[in-house]
């Protein structure tokens, strides 16, 4: 059984950085390509970055280009998300999520089957 528990979240000011990560268990985690996805009030839930099997091939959504970097420790079973210059925008839930895939060009949510619970990301103005 797929296991993913997010932690890291908080509240953050404008401009601030917060580093998410992701601990997984179950099966082997350095064969799948890993995500994170965000979802805000009223909002569908979308992708913000994803990390292939080995860590070599990365994906982000445009908006967070520049600013968020994926990183995957496979010896360690983590994925993390490093958050700079986080904006007001970027205030929701982020969940980690494992995808049936070890390598795409692009993700959708179609290609992840495990989900973790979430953790709350607060930018304050």
């Amino acid at each position: 059984q797929v296991q993913l528990v997010e932690s890291g979240g908080g509240l953050v000011q404008a401009g601030g950085s917060l580093r998410l990560s992701c601990a997984a268990s179950g099966r082997t985690f350095s064969n799948d390509a890993m995500g994170w996805f965000r979802q805000a009030p009223g909002k569908e839930r979308e992708i913000v970055a994803a990390i292939n099997w080995s860590g070599a091939s990365t994906y982000y959504v445009d908006s967070v280009k520049g600013r968020f970097t994926i990183s995957r420790d496979n010896a360690k079973n983590q994925v993390y998300l490093q958050m700079n210059s986080l904006k007001p925008e970027d205030t929701a839930v982020y969940y980690c999520a494992r995808s049936v895939y070890s390598s795409r060009s692009s993700y959708t949510k179609r290609d992840f089957g495990s989900w973790g619970q979430g953790t709350q990301v607060t930018v304050s103005s």
